[in-house]
């Protein structure tokens, strides 16, 4: 999958080609091509921005640095612009996403970018969250994050994206690790027992819990769709409908 980003920042974007999302990038399962649209501004001062007509606070990116930056660099794919006022990133947008060969992801700063560049390149918007952020690199990163681990050969053979608790429904259960106790908190009983049934049975009913406190729309979510629950699932959900 070929990743492109379109930034005044393109610094920022060298974590991700550490850890996981690197690997895959040396391997050449993932490709990430990263331009500064202020190397295509025709201003003689090199700027990339101006005042917005109609008068109001702030500047806004113009048009024509972006559209010759995305031309020059031959970005094509679908085109991404992260906004707070786009469709709200999810699991399912990220899986979409992830199926395409190639994407573009514009990232925005100061006041926002000329209408005319997200018409013309025909951009989807999509947003991290409701607030507002100083500009669309941090967004970008958590979106080509998230629709990495999709593309099939980044996550390790015995990881699975869709074993993330969250893409199941539920917030995911808590974890330990060695030693078994510290400091007078003792690791479950139920994960030193070695019964991988019960191990099982006492994650899903944490991860239920743990929605109903936090998520509660999730968990309501959850309740309404159908599932193939076994006697012991269906006798602790009950303990907590």
């Amino acid at each position: 999958m070929k990743i492109n980003i379109l930034t005044l920042f393109p610094e920022m974007f060298e974590p991700l080609r550490q850890s996981m999302l690197g690997r895959a990038i040396d391997n050449g399962i993932l490709e990430l091509d990263v331009t500064d649209i202020r190397d295509y501004t025709t201003d003689k001062h090199n700027r990339v921005d101006d005042t917005p007509y109609g008068g109001g606070a702030g500047m806004v990116m113009q048009v024509q640095p972006i559209l010759d930056a995305c031309e020059g660099a031959g970005y094509g794919g679908e085109v991404l612009y992260m906004s707070p006022r786009g469709e709200l990133l999810d699991g399912a947008i990220a899986e979409e996403l992830s199926k395409n060969d190639e994407i573009t992801i514009l990232c925005g700063h100061y006041e926002g970018v000329d209408q005319r560049a997200l018409d013309m390149l025909g951009a989807r918007e999509i947003s991290i969250g409701d607030y507002v952020l100083t500009g669309g690199e941090l967004p970008a990163m958590v979106l080509v994050d998230t629709v990495a681990r999709f593309v099939k050969g980044v996550l390790p053979k015995e990881e699975s994206v869709m074993n993330e608790s969250i893409y199941s429904g539920l917030l995911e259960y808590p974890h330990y690790s060695r030693p078994a106790e510290y400091k007078g908190m003792a690791v479950p009983e139920v994960l030193l027992s070695g019964d991988h049934g019960a191990v099982d049975l006492w994650r899903w009913e944490q991860s239920l819990l743990l929605t109903k406190e936090r998520r509660p729309d999730l968990f309501e979510k959850y309740l309404a769709e159908e599932h193939d629950f076994s006697k012991k699932e269906k006798g602790i959900l009950e303990k907590y409908r």
